[in-house]
């Protein structure tokens, strides 16, 4: 079935490109969901065929990221903004039954700072704190080259978590700035779990926004939350995913009573997770084609095999952006080892040779590229939809934009 229906290459940073399979399928849903008559888009979200079709997504993210029964997974709207506000109240709501006595002042929110979006985590808890400590971990912009970039992971040396803190938030990709925590445990630039907290459950929150299921989760069962927007790798934007730890889904209501800030009913884990995900009506859509994509990965090889694709897409793209480092042409934005695999960022340099570059790349069919608008620069997206042959299509663009400007500058 599958023609290119005159699609070009979407590098987008999101929403993001999705698989064409998926998309196709997704047409015959959006008349007939599962021979029911109706179309995905129509269908109650009560009906017994969209509840299968959720507990299938669900087991499948469970089953390829190994999730333990310790943890449940949700979901949710509001993306990741949402989750800036909802993992402060419901973390404040435990920490409350936990320690009735503890005063406002006695109370910490850790925030480990890498980029724009933690930094945005943690403005918002400073608005909703009410009374409370936030209390940066580290902040990546004092090690960067011009000291305020966020261009690195800090060294692990420098990271000084609270003994006892209500919540430790950090964003395991920044979008916006393409830095990442390494993949690799023994990095220095790998999220430092040896540093927490021993002995207790920790509250440890993860953004997964941005890379959520491009490669197996490190330590998941260590995390009290996990959230992700959908609209990222594998799905539109609408749906949130959450997995949390069964100890952080607390009755808020009780720890009002005690003291705690109260938590819109929406934003409760608990009352999401005691109505199934099914509260008030879900982004039925967003659930649909995300569970789709979620179940073709599972057919393709599931994430030992998009961690393997994801890996030699970055390794490519890197080496092309120090090819043209070493000609003058590119420069990385980001120190060497924190790179993103899902989010590449580097400069053109030269007057009007950044435009010059983007105008070339949509004259190919590629579009999406152009860096956050904080920001500026280039920044490439290679998400799971995102194939290697496409990636090599784009490197083939990029090998002939730099020897036209070598050639130029040498003319």
């Amino acid at each position: 079935m599958s023609t290119d229906h005159g699609r070009v290459l979407n590098f987008g940073a999101g929403p993001s490109a999705l698989p064409l399979s998926v998309l196709e399928e997704a047409q015959q849903g959006l008349l007939n969901f599962r021979g029911t008559g109706i179309g995905i888009a129509e269908i109650s979200h009560r009906s017994k065929e969209f509840q299968a079709f959720i507990d299938e997504f669900e087991r499948d993210i469970r089953t390829q990221l190994e999730v333990p029964p310790t943890h449940r997974i949700l979901f949710t709207q509001g993306g990741g903004t949402a989750q800036f506000s909802a993992v402060v109240l419901n973390l404040l709501a435990r920490y409350k039954l936990l320690h009735p006595e503890a005063t406002s002042a006695e109370t910490v929110l850790d925030y480990v700072i890498t980029g724009s979006w933690s930094k945005q985590a943690a403005a918002e808890a400073q608005r909703l704190r009410a009374g409370a400590t936030v209390r940066t971990v580290v902040d990546a912009r004092v090690y960067s080259k011009d000291g305020k970039s966020f261009d690195n992971i800090p060294p692990h040396a420098e990271f000084a978590f609270s003994p006892a803190p209500a919540l430790i938030y950090y964003c395991e990709n920044e979008t916006v700035d393409g830095v990442e925590f390494a993949h690799d445990a023994q990095s220095a630039a790998a999220f430092p779990f040896h540093l927490l907290p021993q002995d207790t459950l920790v509250p440890l929150v993860a953004d997964y926004s941005s890379s959520f299921m491009c490669r197996p989760i490190p330590r998941l069962a260590d995390h009290a939350v996990i959230y992700a927007g959908a609209q990222k790798n594998i799905g539109p934007a609408g749906l949130t995913v959450l997995i949390v730890r069964e100890d952080c889904i607390v009755d808020v209501d009780a720890a009002a009573q005690l003291g705690a800030t109260p938590v819109p009913i929406i934003l409760s884990y608990k009352r999401i997770a005691d109505s199934g995900s099914l509260y008030n009506t879900p982004s039925v859509l967003a659930i649909y084609l995300a569970g789709l994509v979620v179940k073709r990965m599972k057919e393709n090889g599931g994430l030992l095999y998009y961690e393997e694709v994801n890996k030699r897409k970055a390794q490519k793209l890197y080496a092309a952006i120090h090819e043209g480092e070493q000609k003058g042409v590119f420069r990385r934005k980001v120190q060497q080892g924190s790179e993103s695999w899902m989010n590449a960022v580097f400069e053109v340099l030269g007057e009007g040779a950044e435009k010059k570059f983007l105008e070339g790349a949509e004259k190919e069919g590629m579009k999406g590229l152009k860096g956050h608008r904080s920001v500026g620069g280039i920044r490439v997206s290679l998400y799971n939809a995102i194939t290697e042959k496409e990636v090599d299509k784009l490197l083939a663009y990029m090998a002939q934009f730099l020897a036209e400007s070598v050639s130029e500058a040498s003319a």
